[in-house]
């Protein structure tokens, strides 16, 4: 079964770092593209970074280019989201989704990692 799991969510003092992980199971990650998300309370979920299946091509949301890095490792079957320099606005439960490219519907979602920018 489709499997999606986030983890290394946390507190962080703003300009500080944290590295996320989206660890995939139930399917073979280098077929598919992994895009994280962001949904901050009130707001509406936003897509923020995304990594491509064929060439690892990558894509980033304006407001976090510069500051994010997103990287696969297929043998791992598992995509991090490097986020440094981070905001009190990056405040928000990140989530990993998988589609079969990034600007395409995304069909499996995990649960989502808490992500808190706080002096």
């Amino acid at each position: 079964q489709v499997q999606l799991v986030e983890s290394g969510g946390g507190l962080v003092q703003p300009g500080g770092s944290l590295r996320l992980s989206c660890a995939a199971s139930g399917f073979t990650l280098d077929y598919y593209a992994i895009g994280w998300f962001r949904q901050a309370p009130g707001k509406e979920r936003e897509g923020v970074s995304c990594i491509s299946s064929s060439d690892g091509s990558t894509y980033y949301a304006d407001s976090v280019k510069g500051r994010f890095t997103i990287s696969r490792d297929n043998a791992k079957n598992t995509v991090y989201l490097q986020m440094n320099s981070l905001k009190f606005e990056d405040t928000a439960v990140y989530f990993c989704a998988r589609s079969k490219y990034c600007r395409y519907d995304y069909d499996y979602w995990g649960q989502g990692t808490q992500v808190t920018v706080s002096s």
